[in-house]
């Protein structure tokens, strides 16, 4: 089957969620429960310190098969969208086609990915078994749950919030490894992870990784719900939020992933789901990463930050000589720079493959040891720091149109008025360009980042 947008033809990719006991229909891409996907007992069993209820179980195979389907499911080569129709087995299919939940769910999905999707509910054979409920790790009442991974934001936010909630913030833990609890003054602090892990291979699959958000905001979401917490806490800084919206590369779908237009979404959609409202609340939206690492540093956890990672890039850009680091000139990585130098800190040797921003050439900055130099590793560097020399644009009198129209979408979702929102956002976007234009500056006139940038001309 195909349909027509844009005048581009868009083929359709059909995945069959599959339960043991159950084959995937012909020329049906099968996601199967029992071998592609693992959930952990002890994961699940954090999620147990409330009634276990089978939605709950449903929502995490969503997640699981959203991501799934746009990790497997390659964009065209011309153009961004797809067409992606999923059927998924669940306890309740009424529940989950009842036209609230199913209109709000393909609302939040497709604005967050770009793409078309179709989703179909059927009922399962065999009923999912509870896990045992046989601890109760999470204190009660709690009030906020925030999503926890190696980012820095999510540790600075994490560290800033939980002094004012102590254990009434519960840190879900997103990242890839389940070690990491957080631990301060010696105690372990209210932690869970997402309960799942995938063991199908994804081979060559899509890397825009859209769906992250839309995970990540579900599993929190049940996590509040079963903690009885009205708030879901959005670590990002204004520029992770805003500068992906607004400041996108080539023919890509603005990235929504942090967004308070996306978290609206998903709000409507919790509340047809599970019949509660959730406030996505987003404690640093104003201020820079630079500013928000500023304040944490000042924490007793403080030293912790240099742990984190912000690397976007996978294993084969950002090792060295069989070590895991970062690759020091991704978008993330440069934001993570630009705010550390921000903060007035630093950070060890050997943290990043390309070593050395003031270097005159990018060949010149890249570690010796690194055998994978290549002129697409450049033109990923020379993407990396326009990003944040664009998203320095965005203060300027030239891009006051764009803001101001981001401004009244992004008012209306979070319950403020237009001129608030622009102002905000303007004034962010100021301090962002003045971080950017001290951290250019300091890298001296002979850097190769500087050629890149407006400084240079």
């Amino acid at each position: 089957m195909t349909v027509t947008a844009y005048k581009v033809t868009i083929s359709e990719n059909a995945i069959d969620v599959v339960e043991p006991g159950r084959r995937p229909r012909k020329g049906r891409i099968a996601f199967d429960l029992a071998h592609d996907l693992e959930f952990s007992t002890d994961a699940l069993r954090s999620y147990a310190f409330a009634s276990w209820e089978p939605v709950i179980y449903d929502a995490m195979v969503l997640a699981a098969a959203v991501e799934f389907s746009d990790r497997v499911i390659k964009r065209p080569s011309r153009g961004w969208a797809r067409r992606i129709a999923v059927r998924l087995p669940v306890h309740d299919p009424a529940r989950w086609s009842y036209p609230a939940v199913s209109n709000s769910l393909h609302d939040a999905l497709g604005f967050l990915t770009g793409d078309f999707w179709t989703l179909e509910f059927v009922k399962r054979l065999k009923a999912f078994p509870a896990p045992m409920q046989e601890c109760l790790p999470f204190p009660r009442p709690t009030e906020a749950v925030i999503a926890y991974s190696d980012g820095m934001d999510s540790r600075a936010v994490a560290g800033l919030m939980g002094k004012t909630l102590g254990e009434k913030l519960v840190r879900v833990r997103v990242g890839p490894k389940a070690a990491g609890k957080p631990v301060v003054d010696g105690q372990l602090l209210p932690f869970t992870k997402v309960p799942y892990e995938f063991k199908a291979s994804m081979g060559n699959g899509e890397t825009t990784a859209r769906s992250r958000g839309f995970k990540f905001a579900l599993i929190g979401g049940l996590a509040a719900y079963l903690a009885d917490a009205g708030e879901i806490l959005i670590p990002e800084s204004g520029q992770g939020a805003f500068g992906p919206a607004l400041v996108t590369v080539s023919h890509a779908y603005p990235d929504y992933r942090n967004h308070p237009l996306f978290t609206a979404r998903m709000t409507r959609f919790l509340k047809a789901l599970l019949g509660k409202t959730f406030r996505f609340t987003f404690p640093r939206l104003w201020h820079t990463k630079g500013e928000t690492l500023k304040e944490f540093a000042a924490l007793t956890e403080a030293g912790s930050w240099r742990d984190t990672k912000s690397c976007w890039r996978d294993s084969r850009w950002s090792s060295l000589n069989g070590k895991l680091l970062q690759c020091g000139v991704c978008a993330a990585c440069m934001l993570r720079r630009m705010s550390v130098h921000a903060a007035g800190l630093d950070e060890k040797a050997g943290t990043y493959i390309c070593t050395n921003l003031s270097a005159p050439s990018f060949a010149d900055a890249i570690h010796p040891d690194f055998t994978r130099k290549s002129p697409a590793f450049e033109r990923y560097a020379i993407a990396g720091t326009l990003h944040l020399d664009h998203m320095a644009d965005m203060a300027t009198d030239d891009a006051r149109s764009a803001v101001q129209r981001h401004a009244l979408l992004t008012g209306m979702a979070l319950g403020i008025s237009a001129p608030v929102a622009e102002e905000k956002l303007v004034r962010m976007f100021e301090r962002h360009a003045a971080e950017w234009n001290g951290f250019v500056k300091d890298l001296g006139v002979r850097s190769f980042v500087r050629k890149w940038t407006r400084a240079s001309q």
